[in-house]
């Protein structure tokens, strides 16, 4: 059985996830299927990926194989920045429903706090590269999705890439009917997240690690960026467990209980980053990890004079 987190609505989240990011041409269907027959449960997909139909096939191709039943399956999606205004928040829900093959998500993100331009382009941006805002309230857009968990189009709700007062703004928030379920967030040992998780678990939000293996596939990665999976002392903590850095990277969140979304085409890979369960690092390689100077994969350029940017903040 693998491990999971109880979520503020009762749902259990399985703690390590498979992810569809850049999971591109047709790849994301075999993604899907190689995942859930090496014991995953969890998908992590969104909108903006452009992949969601494939996403659906395979686990569509996986059910009708009686290998599992949707209820075994615990699916996440989210709203893009373009669908913030709320009369656009049930649309944008129903298509990634039906691109899925689904009648309902276990768990719908809002991607960003920042809302964009509507519109068919995914990156609406100015002449200076910039986000254009839609003018949206993100506690407008919360309530929306709020209406969704009603209409059973969607199990729980939830944030990502939100910092502790944008979340203390939806907390506080007059008539909150469904607090956040999680905050996915970007954490690796480059960037531990130590305030924003124990801000989060303080107020019973769950928290959902991305690019736990610091994204080394990233379209803008440069020669000489730090790659987490060539740090000596992380792989001098692998070789101690028999391990990969890779799998080391992972149980570094189990062992948070933060809930890790890990990203591979390759199916070995895939099965291999799900092995997480049979070993345990001891408080000095936890120490370890957590002793890194910062350094972001996502700064959100393109985002930075959006009123809802959330990284000027502290945490």
């Amino acid at each position: 059985m693998i491990s999971s987190v109880t979520l503020n609505n009762g749902a259990k989240m399985p703690i390590v996830g498979i992810g569809t990011w850049r999971a591109d041409q047709g790849k994301a269907t075999e993604v899907v299927k190689v995942a859930i027959r090496a014991g995953y449960r969890h998908i992590d997909g969104a909108y903006v990926y452009q992949n969601e139909k494939d996403v659906g096939v395979g686990i569509r191709a996986v059910i009708d194989e009686g290998l599992v039943q949707r209820e075994d399956l615990f699916i996440v999606s989210k709203l893009w920045c373009t669908c913030h205004l709320p009369a656009l928040v049930r649309g944008a829900c129903e298509k990634t429903l039906s691109d899925l093959q689904l009648d309902y998500l276990d768990l719908y993100l809002m991607h960003f706090p920042m809302g964009a331009k509507p519109g068919d382009d995914i990156f609406p941006l100015d002449e200076h590269d910039k986000l254009i805002s839609d003018g949206s309230d993100f506690l407008d857009t919360w309530e929306a999705m709020e209406e969704l968990v009603d209409a059973g189009l969607v199990k729980a709700i939830g944030i990502s890439n939100f910092n502790k007062d944008q979340i203390e703004a939806i907390l506080n928030k007059p008539g909150l009917k469904y607090k956040p379920a999680t905050n996915q967030i970007e954490c690796h040992p480059f960037v531990t997240q130590e305030k924003l998780i124990n801000y989060c678990h303080s107020k019973g939000i769950s928290v959902t690690a991305y690019s736990p293996l610091g994204s080394p596939d990233r379209p803008w990665a440069s020669s000489d960026d730090p790659s987490l999976l060539e740090e000596p002392r992380i792989k001098a903590i692998a070789d101690k467990y028999n391990k990969t850095p890779a799998q080391v990277l992972l149980r570094f969140h189990i062992q948070r209980n933060v809930i890790v979304v890990a990203k591979s085409a390759t199916p070995h890979r895939i099965k291999e980053n799900f092995q997480l369960f049979d070993f345990e690092l001891s408080e000095n390689d936890m120490k370890t990890l957590m002793s890194f100077t910062e350094k972001r994969v996502f700064s959100l350029d393109w985002a930075s004079t959006h009123k809802d940017f959330p990284l000027n903040a502290e945490y």
